[in-house]
């Protein structure tokens, strides 16, 4: 079996992402997921099956992970599942992420814990199960990774995403105009630069 590469979509996204990054890896089968599950606890029991399942047939597997799917690939996977991962615009602090948003809703604490969840707009939903459970289990990564980020990236500020690079020894790639979505085609073309100097197609 080729060396397999498996995509995996963030919010709002689809499997068929996947076929924007065939052609940019020479002698690789890629894969997109096309998983189901919208909270981590799901993600814990979805992942690791399928990904079990590619890894078994192969001698190495490479993620690559956009957004809200790389943080559901934290929390779910180990090196047991993938050898290599690539990041793009990872969700790497989902307890900062809620609580910036929780301030920014003036919604505390205690009202999220009585309400259980509270609509904010833009399709948002604050949950107190997800605090709870991204509380109860942090990300320990430990596979091999690569990350681009955008600075303009609304989601994650510089700092954290500074920091987690740091603290699993993941390079750093920073488009300064680059978006938490990369989708211009200047952006496009920064990915697809980035991707091919990562790829161990070649």
């Amino acid at each position: 079996m080729k060396h397999p590469v498996i995509y995996v979509h963030g919010k709002g996204g689809s499997a068929d992402e996947a076929e924007h990054y065939r052609s940019l890896f020479d002698e690789c089968e890629v894969v997109g997921f096309d998983y189901r599950a919208q909270t981590p606890w799901e993600a814990r029991e979805e992942f690791p099956r399928f990904f079990e399942q590619k890894h078994a047939n192969c001698d190495s597997l490479t993620l690559i992970a956009n957004s809200i799917g790389a943080f559901f690939s934290m929390t779910s996977l180990s090196a047991r599942h993938i050898d290599r991962a690539l990041f793009i615009s990872p969700v790497v602090d989902m307890e900062q992420l809620i609580t910036d948003m929780m301030e920014r809703a003036n919604v505390t604490e205690d009202e999220l814990r009585a309400r259980k969840e509270i609509p904010i707009g833009f399709g948002e939903t604050l949950s107190w199960d997800w605090l709870c459970d991204v509380r109860n289990h942090p990300v320990q990564w430990t596979v091999p990774t690569r990350i681009l980020y955008g600075g303009r990236d609304f989601l994650t500020s510089p700092e954290t995403m500074t920091a987690f690079a740091v603290r699993i020894g993941a390079p750093l790639t920073v488009m300064p105009r680059g978006e938490h979505w990369f989708h211009t085609p200047e952006q496009m073309a920064f990915l697809d630069r980035w991707i091919r100097e990562s790829s161990p197609c070649h």
